[in-house]
Formats: C-alpha cells, structure tokens, sequence
C-alpha cells in the first residue's frame, strides 16, 4: 500500500491506473478493446441488384408450404416488406429501369478522343501564334541592329553616287 502511494505522489495524477501498483494492473490496459461484433462501425444502406430481387421474388412466389417464405426471408435477411415492394416494382415494370447502370451515361470514346485533339490542336496552335511573334520581333531587331551597324559614310556615298 505505502508502494502504491508512492505512486500516486510520484505522478501526481491521482488516477486509478496511477494508484495501482505497477504489478497489480490487469494485463488487458495495455491491449486496446476489440469492437462490439453486435454493433457495425457505420451503418450502411443495403442495394439490391434488380436481378437479386427478381430472384428473390420467383423463390418466393414457388414457396407452396406454411412457413417456407418466412425461411426464405430469414436466410436471405429481408423483411416482407422487401417482398410487397419489390413485386409492386415488377409489376409497375420499374425493376427493368433498375437493370440500366447508375449514374452518368458514358461518352462514345471517340467523342472523348476528339475532345482530347481539338485541345491539342489549340494549344499547337497558341504555340504557333508564340513563335510567330518571336519571330517577328527578332526580325525588327535584327533589322534595328542592321541600321545601327551600318557605316553612316556608306549610306552617304551610296545616294551620292547615281
């Protein structure tokens, strides 16, 4: 006991693990707890595919025996409620328009393909638009330096001459 308050003076905490001795703590502290396997760590909405469904339902409508669809629902984890919606789907012929993939149709590849030259073509076609401009101002300097670097007695004498 006079160990175990030691302790506590020493760490100043006054917690329960610092008031036990260190060799009175229970060997699960150090291990963290394992989940609950009754409990899921986020709740997730179950999908069912439109072909799971149908057969859910041709099981079901086979079933002749007392009790044999309530095995059904059991095994497969549904309530009957699954049942009376999803044959009002089948009837209303909604379970067809569930066959179709979510989401977004995809485009054709080609029109993809397009898409990624006509972006090509304008970006070669910016850069062309560049070089053009360098061009011609190297050709104003170029001309720019021709006259500074030209004797001035050369242009003189030139006219002179006729």
């Amino acid at each position: 006991m006079e160990y175990e308050m030691l302790d506590v003076k020493r760490n100043g905490t006054g917690s329960r693990d610092a008031e036990l001795a260190e060799g009175k703590r229970s060997a699960a502290a150090g291990r963290p707890k394992s989940p609950d396997p009754e409990l899921v760590e986020r709740a997730r909405r179950r999908r069912f595919t439109a072909e799971y469904k149908l057969r859910v339902l041709r099981e079901a409508d086979s079933c002749k025996e007392p009790g044999e669809v309530g095995a059904l629902l059991r095994r497969e984890g549904l309530y009957s409620s699954h049942l009376s919606m999803w044959r009002k789907q089948r009837d209303e012929g909604a379970l067809a328009a569930l066959k179709r993939p979510r989401g977004r149709p995809k485009p054709h590849p080609l029109v993809a393909e397009n898409e990624r030259l006509r972006r090509r073509a304008e970006r070669a076609e910016a850069e062309l638009a560049k070089a053009r401009k360098v061009i011609e101002v190297q050709g104003n300097i170029s001309a720019l330096l021709g006259e500074l670097l030209e004797p001035r007695g050369a242009k003189s004498d030139e006219k002179s001459k006729p």
